[in-house]
């Protein structure tokens, strides 16, 4: 990912029909490392959405080089231009043995029909190979249906297409170290039929004993709440499970519960939303259509208008 920028300063903000407002320590996405101070208040004069504004007074600038958080200041990219656009790999790799959670089995890939084999079958200089894979559902990066929690839930064959692919995407930035994403975490931002992608971090993890540690993130029940009240079309997450896995949780999954009763499916163990602007990129994760199914692996991606 190019390189990006943020501003951390404090600001006083007056306004032509009187007062004003004060901020400390704010950050904010900028388009590089060279901005001046009348180009920074009018960036945070959009941010805010403020009307009126006479003056803006920075202090304090310290300019940080980190990703974007994303917000109405700094665009995340310019859709439709053409042949700039590039595709975002989203997905862990499934390998023979590889351990997406832990306990669970892991997938077995051989070979049904070799390329020595398959020559006895076609004509001289022709081959093929087939393989075989024996695995659960739930491997690497994979799509939970609402049949996966509830048994009158719509399953892999009858998720409709305009939840899974082409979907106008958002990213959330969580914190280092924050456990639950909630409600007052998301509500800045506006996730009406989006994929909601939550990006912790945590896939860095993947493959340790680390990655199923208690202090995995995961979005609370109001958070959930709330998507499914803003109307998100998807969420994903870069983590072990979209729920709290600690054994305080005591088993409880809310945050499938009522997304998933919503029609909303969700993808878990993602990876690489770092590369992923805030927003500005279309999302697709589509299974195959498995009747009698609730959850499979899928190939997360995003096309980035650049």
């Amino acid at each position: 990912m190019s390189e990006q920028w943020r501003a951390q300063f404090d600001a006083e903000v007056s306004f032509a029909n009187g007062g004003g407002l004060r901020t400390e320590g704010f950050r904010l996405d900028i388009p590089g490392p060279e901005i001046s101070d009348e180009d920074l208040g009018a960036l945070l004069v959009r941010h805010l959405g403020l009307l009126m504004v006479a003056e803006v007074r920075v202090r304090n600038k310290t300019i940080l080089q980190e990703p974007h958080k994303g917000g109405r200041g700094v665009a995340g990219a310019e859709p439709g231009v053409p042949g700039a656009r590039r595709l975002v790999e989203l997905s862990h790799v499934i390998s023979d043995g590889m351990v997406t959670l832990p306990g669970w089995p892991a997938p077995r890939i051989s070979d049904w029909l070799t390329r020595e084999a398959s020559r006895a079958n076609y004509a001289p200089g022709t081959e093929f190979h087939v393989a075989q894979i024996e695995m659960i559902a739930n491997t690497g990066t994979y799509l939970d249906t609402p049949s996966h929690r509830w048994a009158d839930g719509v399953d892999l064959a009858e998720l409709p297409l305009d939840r899974l692919a082409d979907l106008p995407g958002l990213v959330v930035r969580v914190p280092a170290g924050t456990r639950a994403v909630d409600r007052l975490m998301l509500a800045p931002y506006d996730v009406a039929g989006r994929a909601v992608l939550l990006h912790t971090g945590w896939d860095a993890h993947f493959g340790t004993e680390r990655y199923a540690d208690h202090a995995a993130p995961h979005l609370s029940r109001d958070g959930a709440e709330w998507l499914v009240e803003a109307g998100a079309a998807l969420v994903g997450i870069d983590s072990i499970n979209i729920d709290d896995m600690s054994p305080g949780a005591r088993g409880e999954r809310p945050a499938h519960s009522l997304l998933l009763a919503a029609g909303i499916p969700i993808v878990e163990h993602m990876t690489g939303l770092d590369a992923l602007p805030p927003e500005g990129f279309r999302f697709t994760a589509a299974p195959p259509r498995v009747a009698g199914m609730g959850t499979f692996p899928v190939r997360a991606f995003a096309i980035v208008d650049a």
